[in-house]
């Protein structure tokens, strides 16, 4: 991938973005250098259907594009060709009462692939299909490494071998992976596709919320997927180790859809063995040096596993001053920082440090959350002034080497989770660092806390880890529960504050 991404956007196409898409598409089909889409071909698909022409771009540099039209599914059944479909670059195939979401194109520039862009679009094409209460996702798909096994095998048994995982072709391998299934194999498919020996495969992705009443789908997302990772401390080499690590975990929960990884607070202590011959002040400064690379890997990772990473917290360094910081590294390749506000008695006679300045929440694709690490979910006014800027998900990662800290944490997570009618999510580490001093035993429970109403958990505890064992907890939340419960809760206590009587406010802006 490139050296450093500050920027990954997904949109509908514009007209304005015709020259950057046409170098990119020239440079990802090198073996049909012509047969890119002319500007008279973008300018109509704009014309008819504008929402269904996405675009990727990379620090505002369009890098990806996936096209579409919408089709009557009787023209799906029918045995066809690409010209056909396209109605030979007329698009007068396209029928805004049709069923069908037919791909059309869909290709990533070669620099950027490895990067799940993609996915990314293909995720998106299944939103719209979601949104537009169309029946299916149909295209026929190359089958590029065809070619060189045409003499001993046939499409169909070409095809079963990729399957199986026998074969990978990169178009096929890739879609099969995406839960596309195959329909049939189309012959004399694209003309000049000699990769493929013109054959393709039509695939198909059904919506399985498809209703044949023409009621849309709320645009808005309403189940957010919380993926937190309870981190077993273990030595680690070095940094590659802590990052082959993490990327296991962001692979696992990402794979189950998660909008956001919660990793714990300094999660990453084991690198601080290193510098156990140091005094305690000198050791965790020594570590600091890894905060900025460690940012930059992990914005690559959500990029990568589309996923928005809380990365726990870790120490920083900024005017010789020592903090307890932590990224969120947003999906769209954009980080920003968030800082510990109280510092415990221990992190100042141990470490020297100090509490930063700034209370905010943050804007991300599943709506606004706040962050407090560890002993700041302990002091109500900060989530109160969140919950007063939107926040809906509160993220706490803790670091607790015994069971009455860890309750301290838990039960002021709970308290928070009531009185600001929000979701609360906590992790921390477990297990032990022998040869880490000032580290040495952790005691944690992952765990989603809930307000107490009806159409919550009785216990206001939507689901918990096992304790001190690692593994992941995967939570689905519903932001539209917290509507209502906003309005027509059993007490509305955001609702119900006596704002005649006092107030709590930010004394820095």
């Amino acid at each position: 991938m490139q050296a450093k991404i500050n920027k990954v956007e997904l949109r509908n196409l514009e007209i304005e973005d015709y020259k950057q898409l046409k170098n990119s598409m020239v440079e990802s089909y090198p073996a049909m250098a012509d047969s890119y889409w002319r500007v008279e071909h973008i300018e109509k698909l704009l014309e008819i259907f504008p929402e269904g022409q996405l675009v990727i771009l990379v620090d505002g540099k369009v890098v990806g594009s996936a096209l579409s039209l919408i089709v009557d599914e009787k023209l799906v059944d029918k045995k066809h060709n690409y010209l056909q479909i396209v109605g030979d670059y007329t698009f007068s195939t396209h029928n805004k009462n049709g069923d069908i979401l037919y791909g059309i194109d869909v290709f990533i520039h070669p620099n950027y692939r490895g990067l799940r862009l993609g996915r990314r679009l293909y995720d998106a094409r299944k939103e719209l299909c979601e949104q537009l209460n169309l029946k299916a996702i149909v295209f026929a798909g190359r089958i590029p490494n065809y070619a060189q096994h045409a003499k001993k095998l046939t499409p169909k048994n070409y095809i079963d071998k990729v399957k199986h995982k026998e074969l990978h072709d990169p178009v096929l391998s890739f879609q099969l992976s995406n839960d596309f299934h195959v329909i049939r194999i189309m012959k004399n498919y694209l003309e000049g596709d000699e990769a493929s020996m013109e054959f393709a495969v039509l695939l198909e992705w059904n919506n399985v919320y498809y209703d044949e009443s023409p009621k849309l789908i709320n645009l808005d997302k309403s189940i957010i997927r919380l993926g937190l990772i309870q981190w077993q401390m273990r030595q680690l080499n070095n940094i590659e180790a802590l990052f082959e690590q993490s990327e296991f975990f962001i692979d696992v929960v990402s794979g189950y859809g998660s909008d956001f990884a919660l990793f714990p607070e300094l999660f990453i202590a084991p690198l601080m063995a290193d510098y156990n011959h140091l005094s305690e002040a000198e050791a965790i400064r020594e570590l600091a040096r890894h905060s900025d690379p460690i940012r930059k890997r992990f914005q690559e990772f959500a990029i990568s596993y589309n996923i928005n990473i809380i990365t726990g917290s870790m120490p920083y360094m900024e005017n010789g001053n020592l903090y307890n910081v932590g990224f969120l590294c947003k999906r769209d390749g954009t980080s920003e920082m968030y800082s510990k506000i109280h510092i415990t008695p221990n992190e100042v006679q141990h470490w020297g440090m100090k509490g930063g300045s700034e209370i905010k929440t943050f804007d991300t694709d599943c709506g606004k959350i706040g962050i407090l690490i560890c002993y700041d979910v302990e002091f109500p006014e900060v989530s109160r002034i969140m919950s007063d800027e939107g926040m809906n998900i509160l993220f706490v990662p803790f670091l607790t080497d015994t069971q009455n800290a860890y309750v301290r944490v838990k039960h002021c997570a709970q308290a928070r989770a009531i009185e600001n009618e929000c979701y609360v999510a906590i992790a921390g580490c477990v297990g032990n660092l022998p040869k880490v001093n000032n580290m040495d035993i952790q005691y944690a429970q992952a765990a989603v806390f809930t307000p107490s109403d009806f159409a919550f958990p009785s216990n206001g505890i939507k689901a918990e880890a096992t304790p001190n064992t690692e593994m992941t907890l995967i939570v689905d939340v519903d932001l539209d529960l917290l509507k209502d419960i906003h309005e027509h809760g059993s007490v509305r206590i955001l609702k119900d504050r006596r704002h005649d009587l006092y107030e709590i406010k930010k004394l820095k802006p």
